[in-house]
């Protein structure tokens, strides 16, 4: 049995792309933060790698971790004891449950978090800053994360900023009416989706406080509610009155605190006039019916806004005999009904069979189309009021409370932090809340925490496929790398296997040919010699040979001639088969004695001779 070989250049192409497919794949992909060779040179888990983070106490106000209060929560946080005044007794008081514990999906190792156990309860829970923090020439920055681990459907999950006073004195009377000076953070329930901005404003004249609300963000925040991952938020507050928010490092709200609030910082110059009013011949219609109109003598009122279509007509096949609902046939009067009780009872109507099968059935009806003579009620035009005096509006007079303060940054100083809530969801986890004065601290804190768990998460979540495009994307030289060390061999690969079978296909022609070609040169010359001799003179002249009358060169070409058509028989048969062989030889021994010679020769030689004759 022939053995065909596989062409060396159909393997190469694909040692090659799984050699390549292997180098990308397994280069190592850090993100956008690589780790550094010297500190991990083989990607070990980052869980190995956190330490609770440290930082001079000297540049920050607040930095509260919780790592080392997995044992006692209160060991620096003070659980309220107090109870809302407007809410009944049995949810008045402030009896949720906080525990310190690890995510429910560790990310790393020995990293804790206040957790708030409970739903539909109150909850508040406070600690003191290190020293109260004073707005003056420095920058307030306040961050924190949250992660809601069973999602938020309503609640919230932000935090206060409680006012230095005498409210904050004992803060086991912490409650929704402590005073603060800024809440910050997420709020949710149903579809309205806010990120809180709130500061308590004092009114320098007379001494009132006002909450002002933060203009809504233009993007939804609709992902840290679902996603159930530790999310990062960030406020920073300038002396200058500006204002940045960010979420995962990513700012979506920044303005003014003299322009971005509602109700903005300084009131009105002058306000609407209380005590006037407008007159009583005051006309204010800027249009009237036209007294001179009268209504046209064929404009009919009482005509019909639709009528019956009169070009209509009952189809064909209509049924006006068979109702459209008739009783249940299959329907039985359930074992408890009470006659005197339920009165008599009927079946169910269904509907008919018959109508399905039919155009339609019951009472027919023309279709309703819009009436063309309908007018309507008939009402006067309108015209211009020759004694409109305009739209009316008080006077102005300067406001009494009028005041402007150009510096709404000189808050009321801030002297503890409190988590005070109601949720419908359980499990939300708070950690690593920082109160600074320094950006680039905020930045320090979260790259050991914040960032690296993000990093961990996104690692955990990488497929090869996510892998690859962002290495790609991060070095955007690797795309040409990729497309000449992969796309180049894939295609290559493609290239030789379409055409591998049609080589092998030759190869296969090629072997059955040389099997069944003819004997020798030398021999044929022989065999042809002695088959000349045999022929008579003029059937030398006819073919050629010596003696023939043809010259040598004429010979000769005819001789190629005739070894040309042969290899082109000798083609012709091997595709023929079998079959189509053996039915030449039966004719060439019909028609013509062949010599036992002949038949000696070989196969070949039987078939050139029956070619001949």
């Amino acid at each position: 049995m022939m053995k065909l070989h596989r062409p060396w250049w159909s393997v190469l192409p694909l040692r090659a792309v799984l050699l390549c497919a292997l180098l990308v794949l397994n280069h190592p992909v850090y993100g956008d933060d690589e780790i550094p060779a010297d500190v991990e040179s083989t990607l070990t888990d980052d869980a190995e790698l956190y330490v609770t983070p440290k930082v001079d106490a000297s540049r920050l106000y607040f930095a509260e971790h919780f790592d080392d209060l997995f044992e006692d929560v209160e060991k620096r946080w003070t659980k309220s004891k107090a109870t809302k005044d407007d809410a009944a007794e049995e949810v008045a008081k402030y009896d949720g449950e906080w525990s310190v514990e690890q995510p429910q999906r560790p990310i790393l190792s020995n990293d804790f978090g206040l957790v708030l156990k409970s739903k539909a309860k109150h909850a508040a829970i406070s600690s003191r800053l290190n020293r109260p923090f004073t707005f003056d020439t420095k920058p307030l920055v306040v961050q924190y994360e949250v992660n809601l681990q069973e999602g938020q459907e309503c609640g919230g999950s932000y935090i206060k900023l409680l006012s230095a006073g005498d409210g904050t004195k004992d803060l086991k009377n912490f409650h929704d009416k402590t005073p603060y000076t800024i809440m910050f953070g997420p709020d949710k329930c149903g579809n309205d989706v806010k990120l809180h901005f709130i500061f308590r404003h004092v009114n320098p004249v007379n001494g009132t406080i006002t909450e002002k609300h933060c203009n809504k963000q233009k993007d939804r925040l609709d992902d840290p509610f679902k996603d159930k991952r530790p999310h990062l938020y960030q406020l920073i507050v300038r002396p200058d009155n500006t204002y940045t928010i960010n979420v995962d490092h990513k700012t979506i709200n920044e303005g003014s605190l003299l322009t971005s609030f509602t109700p903005p910082v300084n009131p009105p110059a002058e306000i609407d006039d209380p005590e006037d009013r407008k007159p009583q011949n005051w006309d204010d219609r800027e249009k009237i019916a036209d007294p001179d109109a009268t209504k046209p003598d064929d404009w009919n009122e009482d005509e019909p806004a639709q009528i019956a279509d009169p070009k209509a007509s009952k189809p064909s096949g209509w049924l006006d005999d068979v109702e459209e609902m008739v009783p249940d046939s299959t329907a039985v009067k359930p074992a408890d009904w009470d006659n005197d009780m339920d009165g008599e009872w009927e079946p169910p109507l269904i509907p008919n069979p018959l109508c399905e099968k039919a155009v339609g059935c019951g009472l027919w009806k023309a279709p309703m189309i819009a009436n063309p003579n309908y007018k309507g009620k008939w009402r006067p035009p309108l015209i211009a009021n020759v004694n409109y005096q305009g739209k009316w509006a008080p006077r102005k007079i300067p406001n009494p409370d009028f005041f402007e303060d150009l510096t709404p940054f000189r808050m009321t100083p801030i002297a503890a932090v409190g988590i005070e809530l109601w949720s419908m969801s359980n499990d939300i986890l708070f950690d690593n809340i920082l109160i600074s004065d320094d950006v680039a601290v905020a930045d320090e804190w979260a790259a050991q925490t914040f960032d690296l768990k993000v990093r961990t998460l996104d690692r955990q979540a990488e497929t090869v496929v996510s892998r690859v495009l962002k290495y790609c994307n991060s070095n955007p030289w690797m795309w040409a790398v990729l497309v000449v060390v992969v796309g180049l061999p894939v295609a290559l690969l493609l290239y030789f296997v379409c055409f591998a079978k049609a080589d092998a296909k030759a190869e296969v022609g090629r072997r059955k040919k040389m099997e069944d070609s003819p004997p020798a040169a030398a021999e044929q010359e022989d065999e042809e010699v002695k088959r000349d001799a045999e022929m008579s003179p003029s059937a030398q002249r006819a073919t050629g040979s010596p003696g023939g009358g043809l010259s040598n060169a004429e010979g000769e070409d005819e001789q190629d001639e005739e070894d040309d058509e042969a290899e082109e028989e000798n083609e012709q048969e091997v595709e023929a088969g079998p079959e189509e062989v053996a039915r030449d030889e039966e004719a060439s021994s019909s028609d013509a004695p062949i010599d036992s010679k002949f038949v000696e020769g070989g196969e070949g030689v039987k078939k050139r001779k029956a070619r001949k004759d």
